[in-house]
């Protein structure tokens, strides 16, 4: 039972929890050991935080998840964790993510306090919202960024993080977001049954456009973020502008994979599993950390 409460709360979607690391990366503190286990801390709150949405998730969506040929097979539709367990598991997880946050201080607090609220609304109504969907997901994005920036504000109060940086990781997130969309209505077709109801609501030609528009937002909030005059001071130099390409060509790969790979519909899987992607993800990585840090 304890594997299947630990499947259910989706060990492979929690590298989108690597966001709470930006603030220690981007305020040049990754090689302290205080800010880094505070990070380090802040993964593992969000992660159990993140973990628990998607079980409420699963038993709010449970007798639709059984008619899904594929979400059919998760713990809770298949009956190998029962309904009973899983509700009993949740106050239980909310109680450590709660105590984590006391510690990391009230401001990361606050933030996970409305990454949960805003996550409870978005798995009983603003799921079945068009264009609302994909926008509650790009401000969770947001909200981890934020935590990020939180987590070091008690030990580091000149911790800051771009508002460029922030709008290039809203529509970031929210191209991720219409991407999944998009290939769940490829992989749907004309089939009701398991059907995304959002889904009713989209065309392959609205997707396509706002993943045109979000991509390009983003691209263009990154390429400012490198050569904005806060940025050039805080780091000594615009090199990070030499990153921009790292940057297009990931966004670039995900637009293909949407588009050519069924494996899109699931970004996190898409950053595990293809390994052009991966590779541009740890070049840039590298790149950044050679300009922040080897100066």
């Amino acid at each position: 039972m304890i594997l299947a409460l630990l499947e259910s709360l989706r060990p492979k979607q929690w590298t989108k929890n690597l966001l709470l690391f930006a603030g220690v990366l981007f305020s040049r503190q990754l090689g302290e050991i205080d800010p880094a286990m505070r990070a380090a801390a802040g993964f593992v709150a969000f992660s159990l935080l993140s973990g628990t949405v998607y079980l409420v998730n699963d038993l709010l969506d449970l007798e639709a998840d059984r008619r899904h040929p594929r979400k059919s097979k998760r713990p809770v539709a298949s009956g190998r964790l029962p309904a009973a367990a899983a509700w009993a598991a949740v106050p239980l997880l909310l109680i450590l993510v709660a105590l984590l946050a006391a510690w990391l201080g009230r401001g990361f607090a606050v933030v996970a306090a409305l990454y949960l609220a805003l996550n409870m609304i978005y798995s009983i109504w603003l799921k079945h919202q068009v264009l609302i969907d994909v926008f509650m997901i790009a401000l969770g994005f947001v909200l981890r960024a934020i935590a990020g920036v939180e987590v070091l504000l008690p030990i580091s109060p000149d911790t800051s993080l771009s508002p460029w940086l922030l709008v290039c990781t809203f529509f970031a997130a929210l191209f991720l977001g219409l991407g999944k969309r998009r290939r769940e209505l490829t992989n749907a077709g004309a089939a009701a049954s398991g059907r995304r109801a959002v889904l009713d609501h989209y065309t392959p030609e609205l997707l396509d456009g706002l993943l045109m528009v979000s991509a390009a937002s983003a691209l263009m909030g990154y390429a400012l973020y490198t050569i904005w005059p806060a940025t050039v001071a805080k780091f000594g130099t615009e090199a990070l502008l030499y990153t921009v390409p790292l940057v297009a060509y990931g966004i670039f790969r995900y637009l293909y994979l949407v588009r050519a790979s069924e494996s899109a519909e699931d970004p996190s899987n898409v950053l595990l599993t293809d390994r052009a992607l991966g590779l541009t993800v740890l070049f840039y990585l590298v790149a950044v950390l050679i300009i922040l840090y080897g100066r």
